[in-house]
């Protein structure tokens, strides 16, 4: 049976910093507290070597976006269709140059993307999520990683959501199966097992 300190060696672990985009990051509940603690997960990667992988709402040509998509963006108005502003989609905080970006087009980072690829050719076993939204691309592709065998960690101090209540519910319904873990207690692993 694996411990917390097999599960959260650096040399197995990646960052997944999803859809920390400036349209999204502000409209969310916690601005202050997500943006630190997604900083210092950043920055404790960094000096961990622990890979970073940054997600990107990356839309389709209209002709080639999904209509059950359009229909659902459609019904959240202005804040699911982003139009021609491209410093919308521009990440809120910037990678280095060793760090990947997926332009993805739905609400998993194993859908449409090489990152299972990336991740199984590189040995790692652990994600750690941070990002918005909460219940919707974070939980979609922990479960994800959870049914292809992955050890999701959702980093509790660095998702959030435009809903409160819906990011409270997500975290409630991912404690049942996954680790739930303050930035602050991954950050300590990472640093005592580096």
């Amino acid at each position: 049976m694996s411990s917390y300190e097999d599960i959260l060696k650096p040399s197995s672990s990646a960052l997944i910093v999803w859809d920390v985009q400036n349209m999204l990051v502000q409209g969310i509940f916690n601005r202050e507290e997500f943006m630190n603690s997604l900083n210092k997960l950043i920055s404790s990667a960094r000096s961990s070597n622990v890979p970073i992988f940054y997600t990107k709402i990356t839309p389709l040509p209209d002709r080639f976006e999904s209509p059950a998509r359009k229909f659902i963006l459609s019904r959240w108005g202005s804040r699911g269709s982003w139009g021609q502003d491209p410093s919308l989609y521009e990440l809120a905080v910037k990678p280095e140059k060793n760090e990947i970006v997926i332009n993805k087009n739905t609400a998993s980072i194993f859908v449409g993307t090489n990152f299972e690829l990336m991740v199984r050719n590189a040995g790692i076993t652990t994600l750690v999520f941070t990002g918005i939204a909460t219940e919707i691309g974070v939980e979609s592709s922990a479960r994800d990683a959870f049914n292809l065998g992955f050890y999701p960690i959702i980093a509790e101090d660095a998702v959030s959501s435009y809903d409160k209540e819906a990011h409270e519910r997500s975290l409630a319904n991912m404690r049942k199966m996954f680790i739930v873990m303050k930035s602050e207690d991954i950050i300590n692993y990472w640093k005592r097992l580096k």
